[in-house]
């Protein structure tokens, strides 16, 4: 199938065609100094009365005058639905995962926002947790969409964000995610053309190996109807030619390493196609699971520093 003709069916897959942004109505909400950076905690609209909790940390001596490349991390899942948007900036969770405050270290402008369902946004309803996310998917399956297509329009409206800001360089702008999050990264990618460096990590879960070991994946990886035209590497592979790196364990079960060699060459073969081969890395770590190594963190932020500095 043509690029552009899997491409249609892809957005027909997800729900359909975006509506128009409206008023992105920001708010800072609170400032907090912390040794490095200033951390700002904000509010955007997504959609008419849909605000986006989120946290912008800015580096130390990064302003109007002075900005900065920006980078939006995409938190993980892990069954922590109530965390969200805390673990990237620092404030919960997992060290190894405080990637926002990293980044920011690196000076990078970096916003952290909270998933449908996740953080601040799973206030408000009378569910929570795993059944709350298992609602959100059900409620846009009846609409005739899914949870990515959610969830795409929500990340396009933080890039909306993070290019408004003064102290970003709106032409340098990358995107960062670990697990459900590098999900995130590769179903965003091909609708976001802002997004000029994009790095996952450890996850790209096929359908093929998803159905062969049974694997109960996080709701945002199911596109109803996409397996009759193409499969998770065939999205990622709408990125070319603009900067990706993927990172990957060997012995991550979310993502059989099998199916992740061959969905590379399906990526690698498309930034081929296009002449952008400079432009398509991967890693892939021996005797490594589902983590954020330190090897795999050194080339994050050498690719980072290579696209957008």
């Amino acid at each position: 199938m043509a690029v552009a003709d899997f491409k249609d069916k892809l957005l027909a897959c997800l729900g359909g065609p975006w509506p128009e942004p409206g008023p992105l109505d920001a708010k800072v909400v609170e400032i907090k100094n912390f040794d490095g950076y200033k951390l700002e905690k904000v509010t955007y609209q997504a959609e008419p009365d849909d605000a986006v909790p989120a946290y912008l940390l800015i580096p130390d001596g990064v302003s109007a005058e002075k900005p900065a490349p920006g980078i939006c991390t995409w938190h993980q899942h892990n069954g922590q639905w109530a965390q969200g948007k805390a673990e990237p900036a620092g404030l919960a969770g997992n060290p190894m995962h405080h990637t926002g405050v990293a980044l920011a270290r690196e000076g990078y402008v970096v916003l952290c926002p909270d998933a449908w369902g996740f953080g601040e946004r799973e206030k408000g309803y009378k569910l929570s947790g795993g059944n709350l996310e298992r609602y959100l998917f059900l409620r846009q399956v009846v609409a005739g969409r899914c949870m990515a297509w959610k969830n795409i329009l929500d990340m396009r409206r933080a890039v909306d964000y993070i290019t408004s800001r003064k102290e970003v360089i709106a032409e340098k702008i990358g995107c960062y995610g670990h697990s459900m999050g590098s999900t995130h990264m590769y179903m965003v990618g091909p609708w976001e053309p802002r997004l000029k460096a994009l790095v996952g990590n450890c996850c790209l879960p096929t359908y093929v190996g998803i159905h062969r070991e049974q694997i109960l994946h996080c709701f945002p990886n199911f596109v109803p109807g996409l397996f009759e035209y193409g499969d998770t590497p065939d999205i990622v592979a709408l990125i070319a030619p603009r900067a990706l790196h993927m990172n990957f364990g060997e012995t991550d079960g979310g993502s059989p390493i099998d199916e992740v060699r061959r969905g590379m060459e399906v990526v690698r073969r498309a930034y081929e196609a296009q002449h952008a081969e400079k432009n398509f890395s991967f890693f892939i770590e021996e005797k490594t699971g589902h983590v954020l190594s330190e090897a795999m963190w050194k080339r994050t932020k050498e690719f980072f520093a290579r696209h957008l500095k």
